[in-house]
């Protein structure tokens, strides 16, 4: 379902109409678009009351793209999967042998605005605050309940930094807020993504 998600929010990006701007001796022409990959380390925030001696540190893959509006506001998509690293099912039922469920993993998929900033030698700062759905699958005492999907939010920035032609080396912090999890319980997660976003060509051409 979530795969779905990231899939028709990219076609959207992509359908979207490309502005050519003029400036003095200059002409920027193409697809205001960037796609990335990379990996994440968070602190899922979740195991704290459950596991004592688990870090709560897990790992996970995240895909992203952001499409340059005016100047360098633009709206942005970001889909995350953290499931390395968890403790499971045997670790949870150390705490109470009558867990039912598999491994812990946490699912995000949330769109809204960045802003880039101007390249000051090869680096480019970032920040976005993005929203949308994140889904937990859990360890616990009732077999029916698994899993929990919640509305989130969440703010974050960091750094691009030009290595060759159109690809940036991607270095960012996120910190969310999930609302809804667990009757209205607070849950924050937080943590940093490294990975490579590649801009689609046509970006400064010379008379």
């Amino acid at each position: 379902m979530r795969s779905k998600l990231v899939l028709a929010a990219l076609t959207f990006l992509l359908t979207l109409p490309v502005y050519a701007q003029v400036a003095p001796a200059a002409k920027i022409s193409g697809l205001p678009l960037g796609v990335g990959v990379g990996f994440v380390d968070y602190d899922t925030a979740y195991y704290y009351p459950y596991i004592p001696y688990w870090s709560g540190r897990m790992e996970g893959v995240s895909a992203w793209a952001n499409y340059r509006v005016w100047h360098g506001f633009g709206v942005a998509v970001e889909g995350t999967e953290i499931l390395a690293g968890s403790p499971t099912p045997v670790d949870a039922r150390i705490v109470n042998p009558k867990f039912y469920g598999g491994p812990l993993k946490e699912q995000t998929i949330q769109g809204g605005f960045i802003y880039r900033s101007r390249t000051v030698f090869k680096v480019r700062p970032f920040v976005q605050a993005l929203g949308g759905e994140g889904k937990v699958d859990f360890p616990h005492l009732n077999p029916f309940y698994t899993s929990e999907s919640t509305p989130i939010f969440s703010f974050g920035g960091g750094l691009e930094y030009h290595v060759w032609n159109n690809f940036f080396v991607r270095g960012q912090y996120e910190y969310q807020i999930w609302k809804g999890f667990r009757s209205n319980t607070p849950f924050h997660p937080q943590g940093a993504t490294g990975g490579i976003t590649y801009y689609l060509r046509g970006v400064h051409r010379r008379y």
